[in-house]
């Protein structure tokens, strides 16, 4: 009878550390994956910040040349300001959604003056933006995938419950693009 009473508090144990280990696991993965999603939107809003940091040198440069431009540099430095000014990733998003489509503007007005095409400063800002661009696509992406991961984790069945228990119950956005950014855009000389 002790022997029976032995086992049964054995496999009783085991079973209480197994939930244990389980608890605390599915835990630990719903914080993991949340702090991932954040770790990525951090990558994502430094190059954004780096293109912002670029776009004023890049404007002042192609303004000597195309001075009657207004329209494009009001666009550039209102956007500028929105971004600044943003509180949450959401308004972040959008004012870098603009931010695409003025700067393709304004490399199609540098398209209309030869001169500033073959001036080095603008060539060289032109290309640090580009490759600007390209880290923010390289980033973006990585931020998408830690959203899908973390969306796809909450709403499984063990993963909704551990992400009530740690008060993550909202689907993190993703970084999309702007409808506007499906267009073609045109070029005319």
């Amino acid at each position: 009878m002790k022997k029976g009473c032995l086992v049964a508090a054995g496999i009783i144990l085991l079973l209480i550390i197994f939930l244990g280990i389980w608890f605390i696991s599915g835990y630990n993965r719903v914080v993991r994956l949340d702090e991932a999603v954040k770790a990525s939107w951090r990558q994502v809003d430094t190059v954004l910040q780096r293109r912002y940091d670029l776009i004023p040198n890049l404007v002042n440069t192609v303004k000597g040349y195309a001075a009657h431009e207004r329209e494009i540099f009001t666009e550039i430095t209102k956007l500028r300001s929105q971004w600044a000014s943003a509180r949450t990733n959401q308004e972040k998003m959008k004012a870098a959604r603009g931010m695409e489509g003025a700067i393709s503007r304004l490399l199609l007005v540098a398209e209309n003056y030869p001169d500033l095409k073959a001036s080095e400063n603008f060539l060289s800002l032109q290309t640090q933006l580009e490759g600007t661009e390209n880290r923010i696509a390289v980033q973006r992406m990585r931020y998408n995938e830690s959203v899908r991961t973390f969306n796809t984790y909450i709403r499984t069945l063990f993963g909704s419950f551990f992400a009530r228990i740690r008060g993550l119950t909202e689907p993190a956005a993703y970084f999309e693009a702007e409808e506007k950014a499906r267009e073609v855009p045109k070029v005319e000389f």
